[in-house]
This record gives C-alpha cells, sequence and structure tokens, in this order.
C-alpha cells in the first residue's frame, strides 16, 4: 500500500475523533500508478485500451491554440482504463465493468460545455468486456502535440486499487464547531498533511479536492440538481500527467443518471 494511504486513520477511527462527520462519509477507491506495461486486460493509466476493432477511434475537431480553425482533427489518447473487479462501487452502470477515458493532447481555452475552460476535451465509455471479441491494436496517433507546459499524453502505469472511505473538504461542511474538531484532527494526525478529508489521487467516488477555490455544487447542465464526483485524475509524477496548476481534472455525473450526460471540471 502507498505510505500516504498507510499513515491515514481508519474511517472508523475518524468518526470516533470526529463523530459529526458520520453523515458526509463517502466511499472512494484510490488508483496508484506504478510505472508499467499494462495490457488491454488490466487497469491503467496510460496502458491500452480494450477497444472494439470496428468501433472508430475518438478524435477532438475543437479548435486549440495551435489551430484555430481545428483542422485538421487529432486523435485523442487513451487516458485510463478502470476494470469494475478494482473498483467496485454503485458509480458503474447496469451491465458494464470496464471504465474508459480518452482525452485530446492539447490545450483549449474555451471548449463547449460540459468540458471546463483551458482543459482536455474529454470522451468516457463504459463497456462490458465480453462483448469486445476482436481488439483494436493500433490506434491512430495525434497530428498535434501538447504544449509542453501541460502534461496531456501520461506515461503507461498499472494501477494497484486502494478502497477506503472520503470525507468532505472542512470548508464545505455546515457547522463551524464541526469545522474546528475536523482541522483540530487534521492538525494532530496529518504529519504536516491532511491525510483525512478529500483524498488525494486518481480515484472513483470520494469528495473532490479544491485547489483554487472554495468548494461550491458542480450543478447538471440538464436538470440542475447537484452532481456528485464520479472520477479524479490527479497530477502525477508517476504518470506524468499535470493538469492545470498540478490540479485535478474531475468528472461529476447527476444522481438521474447516464441520460443527463456528465461535467468535466479541472481545479
Amino acid at each position: 500500500m502507498d505510505l500516504l494511504y498507510d499513515a491515514r486513520p481508519s474511517a472508523e477511527d475518524i468518526v470516533a475523533a470526529v463523530p459529526g462527520l458520520a453523515p458526509y462519509a463517502l466511499p472512494a477507491v484510490v488508483l496508484v500508478p506504478e510505472p508499467g506495461e499494462p495490457t488491454v486486460h488490466r487497469s491503467s493509466v496510460g496502458g491500452p485500451l480494450l477497444w472494439p476493432a470496428d468501433e472508430a477511434w475518438p478524435c477532438c475537431d475543437v479548435p486549440d491554440e495551435k489551430s484555430g480553425s481545428g483542422a485538421p482533427a487529432t486523435a485523442m489518447v487513451a487516458v485510463a482504463q478502470v476494470y469494475r473487479k478494482d473498483a467496485p462501487g454503485d458509480w458503474w452502470p447496469e451491465g458494464k465493468d470496464v471504465f474508459q477515458l480518452l482525452w485530446c493532447p492539447n490545450v483549449h481555452w474555451d471548449p463547449p460545455a460540459p468540458h471546463a475552460d483551458v482543459s482536455p476535451v474529454a470522451e468516457i465509455r463504459w463497456r462490458n468486456s465480453a462483448d469486445v471479441t476482436r481488439i483494436l491494436t493500433s490506434p491512430p496517433l495525434p497530428v498535434r502535440h501538447e504544449d509542453p507546459d501541460y502534461g496531456y499524453t501520461p506515461a503507461a502505469c498499472t494501477l494497484t486499487p486502494i478502497p477506503l472511505v472520503d470525507f468532505p473538504y472542512p470548508q464545505a461542511l455546515p457547522d463551524e464547531e464541526l469545522v474546528k474538531a475536523v482541522r483540530e484532527y487534521v492538525k494532530a494526525t496529518g504529519e504536516g498533511g491532511d491525510v483525512i478529508t478529500r483524498v488525494v489521487g486518481t480515484k472513483f467516488g470520494g469528495w473532490p479536492t479544491w485547489h483554487l477555490t472554495d468548494p461550491y455544487d458542480i450543478q447538471c447542465l440538464t436538470c440542475g440538481a447537484p452532481c456528485r464526483l464520479l472520477f479524479t485524475v490527479a497530477s502525477d509524477d508517476t504518470t506524468k500527467i499535470t493538469v492545470g496548476r498540478w490540479g485535478d481534472f474531475r468528472i461529476f455525473s447527476c444522481p438521474a443518471g447516464e441520460g443527463h450526460g456528465h461535467i468535466f471540471d479541472l481545479r
């Protein structure tokens, strides 16, 4: 297990120390990367995807800082693939056991919703692995490449899942006494950092991190309901991913279901 998560108290110990946190506990699975050579049948960052040979590979034709017209379209790159067995939870659609995330490896300053400003344009796929009988072995390569100040082309890494219980950033809590209690507990246990709230790293579920702003609700673009965090891609030296100012690329989903789409956010 990663040393950061080794040092974290158990969920039971956290709630025992700050009982008011109990209603805010959310399941999460942190996916710790290690350099490797993943296959299409493993969870990975920057590895090959279990992609049907007869399905078109996503391309991006949104204008970016290198091509004001957006042409030619450029192939997206594989960011993450996660198998359900590695990250079980209620975030999976029925009948699906593979999650895939791809994005354009170029800077987009003002992409259309639901994408975030100054952010990769992204695509999600949910799959049933049993349906993929012929696998695409040579995906197309991008024809435009990222700015060197960004890290949108990940290094191939295998992933080790760490299931845990996540708690929100103190500023997101409504009660000042509870905020004070959480901060005191974080100070007493964090050894210079916060290992209690909004667990860092690439993960399914849990609470979002907030690097540049105070917490606020991400609202569904279809119905306006507050969305929940689905997946986080963290800036990381191991994966060579850098988003924003060493921030997180987050995917939010509406509680009404997949029909309302997803919102991509960078903080």
